[in-house]
């Protein structure tokens, strides 16, 4: 029987297979255009909201490379030094983009909140033209990544930078026109505010989840199910000191103490085969250790008590 689970991280391979190097060049350069038009564009206008553009389009430009590097070195197999391979280079890069941006945005809040107070002349004009230049450069990279943010945590957060940023230049352009039509100056601190209360929130998303990943914290599964569906089979007694984690947000491990009538170790295999597969397709968890055994433990909770 064909394994989804392995079919789908084939899946998910080939997808990611479609991230090229001209890809990443094409959106590097197109944000180290927008960063330099919205700097010049808010010194010279005086928007902050255009300041804040070029910072995060500063960010996404780094966070764009790093997340292409940290697939690449993902892709390596397991060695000596790293048993479980390098899968979690991306959650790393994930994380660190988003808390990046997370704080970017915190700063741009306090900021915002003093140019409330003490509002600045802002040149309409030039705000409208560089946020439109921004604008049609950030949806172009949005459509270039978009198919492969479905597929990792650590290209997702790069996406987030830029459809943030695409969210921020139409933000951006309403504002100058704003501005433009009826001063309404105050209208630029306000959508910097809300730009980055919306960041905030995607970031923290990811934030949180990669930060769940890299403390090895359980996959969201129904353990009584899963234990129920187990222990439904004669030979099996009990399961229990079950472990269960992520190496990504795409690979469970799931390892458990399975104690079974006194039965040949022939026997015992092919029920512990019966467990992976069940586990596998109706459960979609990846990397599977079984430990059987006849009346060894004392402890029989599902979740062993105390220290490991």
């Amino acid at each position: 029987m064909d394994d989804p689970v392995r079919a789908h991280r084939h899946s998910h391979a080939h997808d990611m297979s479609d991230l090229s190097g001209k890809k990443i060049f094409s959106v590097t350069v197109l944000n180290a255009v927008i960063t330099l038009a919205e700097i010049i564009g808010g010194i010279v206008s005086g928007s902050l909201a255009l300041l804040s553009d070029a910072l995060h389009n500063l960010s996404d430009t780094a966070a764009i490379a790093l997340s292409f590097f940290a697939y690449k070195i993902a892709q390596r197999p397991a060695d000596i030094k790293r048993t479980f391979g390098y899968k979690r280079a991306e959650i790393l890069t994930a994380f660190i983009n988003s808390a990046i941006l997370f704080a970017i945005s915190l700063v741009l809040i306090f900021e915002a909140i003093r140019r409330w107070m003490s509002p600045e002349l802002i040149n309409g004009t030039l705000m409208i033209t560089v946020a439109l230049i921004g604008l049609i450069a950030n949806i172009v990279s949005v459509l270039l990544l978009k198919k492969n943010s479905q597929d990792s945590l650590n290209i997702k957060s790069s996406y987030l930078h830029l459809l943030s940023d695409t969210i921020s230049s139409i933000g951006v352009f309403i504002g100058g026109v704003a501005i433009k039509l009826w001063g309404i100056v105050w209208i630029d601190p306000l959508i910097t505010v809300l730009i980055s209360i919306y960041i905030l929130r995607e970031t923290g998303l990811v934030i949180k989840k990669a930060v769940d990943i890299l403390m090895q914290s359980s996959p969201v599964l129904d353990y009584e199910a899963i234990k129920r569906d187990i222990e439904k089979s004669e030979k099996i007694k009990n399961i229990h000191h079950v472990h269960s984690w992520m190496s990504d947000e795409k690979t469970i491990y799931f390892e458990a103490h399975i104690e079974m009538e006194d039965i040949l170790l022939s026997d015992a295999e092919k029920v512990c085969d019966e467990i992976e597969q069940l586990l596998k397709e109706r459960w979609g968890i990846s990397h599977i250790t079984l430990q059987a055994e006849v009346n060894k433990c004392c402890d029989k909770n599902l979740f062993q008590s105390g220290n490991i």
